[in-house]
């Protein structure tokens, strides 16, 4: 491994390239945005084998993507911060609990971007500073950058924004469900954050990351998700903040004897009720070879386009639980089993 500098290539409107921050920013690595411009957007395409953000070149000159991978990656190579706990129940908890935030929050995630017209025209003059100008939405446009701007984010709309709601089924028709199980989430967090710092208790895991990076990009910039947050508005900025900040998060201990919070439960009921939902009956159309599949979430029918990704993290999570021997441990069963969601992962 050598030595130097991380090079995080993104978008600071990115979901996921604000994950990778948070752990590089945890882990106190020396890093730095590369801003994927237009102009350049080939050329890194091409060396990374993807058009998808973030991706990291290391310092070994490596050009690697999906945060996934890149997750545990970083927490070998730099164990003094690392980011997964190695005893069993907190260990399939962090997996499982990334799981979950990665692909749950993106719904109202996309959702809250495109399908509000004045969310549209913010959200593209932030994509615009980036992807135009090379330059980070803190600083001001110009009067001329912002007219070659105004059109930025109706251009993204049509191109990709409208598409990607219609497909994961949140289009605008689906508001009232999506803000709906969005207060629901806001609940859950405030109940399992108000003793706690972060998901595990007093060390984030990936799971943080994945949250945190969803609400800086999305849920505390974007108005429109902003608007949404109400009471719940100093408890979510407050947790995500602390990734973003000037000082580093401390590197506390996980919780003793392979504890996790008691609130925990609160979380989990939640997934249960909501991303369970949803990953079982895609991942179950997947195998069928159908294109599209329905769910209930609460709020009713939803039909969205099958998404082979999911089974595919699945299996990541799987071999993680296997590893710990999931199936046998007690304590795993207990909190896991009796939710359906161990089930979930550990099923062929």
């Amino acid at each position: 491994m050598y030595r130097g500098e991380y090079t995080l290539i993104g978008h600071e409107s990115s979901f996921f390239s604000r994950k990778l921050e948070a752990q590089l920013r945890f882990q106190r690595l020396p890093w730095r945005w590369q801003f994927k411009k237009q102009e350049s957007a080939a050329q890194i395409e091409a060396r990374a084998g993807t058009h998808f953000i973030p991706v990291l070149q290391t310092p070994d000159n490596w050009m690697i993507h999906d945060t996934i991978s890149i997750g545990p990656m970083l927490s070998a190579r730099h164990a003094e911060y690392a980011v997964i706990p190695e005893s069993p129940l907190q260990r399939a908890s962090a997996f499982i609990l990334e799981d979950f935030f990665n692909h749950w929050l993106g719904r109202s995630c996309v959702h809250s971007r495109w399908c509000y017209p004045d969310n549209v025209a913010w959200a593209g003059q932030r994509f615009a500073s980036n992807l135009l100008f090379g330059r980070s939405i803190t600083e001001p446009l110009s009067e001329q950058e912002l007219q070659q701007a105004s059109e930025f984010g109706t251009m993204m709309y049509e191109n990709f924004g409208k598409n990607v709601c219609d497909y994961i089924g949140v289009p605008a028709e689906q508001a009232e469900a999506v803000q709906g199980d969005f207060k629901l989430m806001l609940e859950a967090l405030d109940k399992h954050l108000e003793n706690n710092d972060f998901l595990l208790g007093p060390r984030p895991c990936p799971a943080d990351f994945a949250l945190a990076g969803a609400a800086k990009a999305h849920y505390i910039l974007d108005p429109e998700p902003l608007s949404w947050l109400g009471k719940y508005e100093g408890m979510l900025t407050g947790y995500t903040e602390s990734f973003y900040g000037e000082e580093p998060i401390p590197r506390a201990s996980w919780l003793p004897d392979d504890q996790v919070p008691d609130t925990l439960g609160v979380l989990l009921d939640y997934l249960q009720r909501s991303y369970l939902q949803f990953a079982t009956a895609n991942i179950a159309a997947g195998k069928a070879g159908e294109k599209y599949y329905e769910y209930d979430y609460g709020f009713g029918a939803t039909r969205a386009r099958t998404q082979r990704r999911l089974n595919k993290a699945r299996l990541h999570v799987q071999d993680e639980l296997n590893r710990v021997d999931a199936a046998n441990n007690e304590s795993i069963t207990e909190l896991y089993g009796s939710r359906g969601i161990l089930q979930h992962y550990l099923s062929d």
